[in-house]
C-alpha cells in the first residue's frame, strides 16, 4: 500500500510542480529560475506544515506520511533542477546569478520550514 501512495502522491507533485513552475516563468520569465525557487521554498513551508501536523499534532497513520510528504513533496521540490539552473548560471558566466540562487533557495527554504513548523505548532 505505501508504494502505491508514494506512487500517486510523487505523479500529483510532479504534475503541480510543472504546472507551477511553467506558470510562474511564463509569467515573470527571466534569466534568473524563480520558477524553482518559489517550489522549493513553498515545498520547505509545506514539509514544515505537514511534518508537524503529522507526527507531532495529529498522530495520524504513517500512511499520510507516504503519500503526502515523501510522495507528494518529492515530486513537486525541484532540488536537482535547482542544482542544474545553478550550474549553468555558472557554465554561462553569471555566478552573480548562481550565487543569489544559492543563497535565496537555502536561506528563504530554511526559514520557510521553520515558518511551516511554527504555524504546526500553533494551529
Amino acid at each position: 500500500m505505501k508504494h502505491l501512495l508514494v506512487f500517486v502522491g510523487g505523479g500529483a507533485g510532479a504534475l503541480v510542480r510543472y504546472i507551477a513552475g511553467t506558470a510562474i516563468m511564463q509569467r515573470f520569465g527571466g534569466i534568473f529560475p524563480l520558477g524553482t525557487l518559489v517550489i522549493n521554498v513553498s515545498g520547505s513551508f509545506l514539509i514544515g506544515v505537514l511534518m508537524t501536523f503529522l507526527t507531532q499534532r495529529l498522530h495520524l497513520s504513517p500512511n499520510w506520511r507516504f503519500l503526502l510528504v515523501i510522495g507528494f513533496l518529492g515530486g513537486y521540490t525541484t532540488f536537482s533542477s535547482f542544482e542544474y539552473e545553478t550550474a549553468q548560471a555558472f557554465r554561462q558566466g553569471a555566478p552573480g546569478t548562481a550565487l543569489l540562487n544559492i543563497v535565496l533557495s537555502v536561506v528563504a527554504g530554511y526559514a520557510a520550514v521553520w515558518l511551516g513548523m511554527l504555524i504546526g505548532d500553533r494551529a
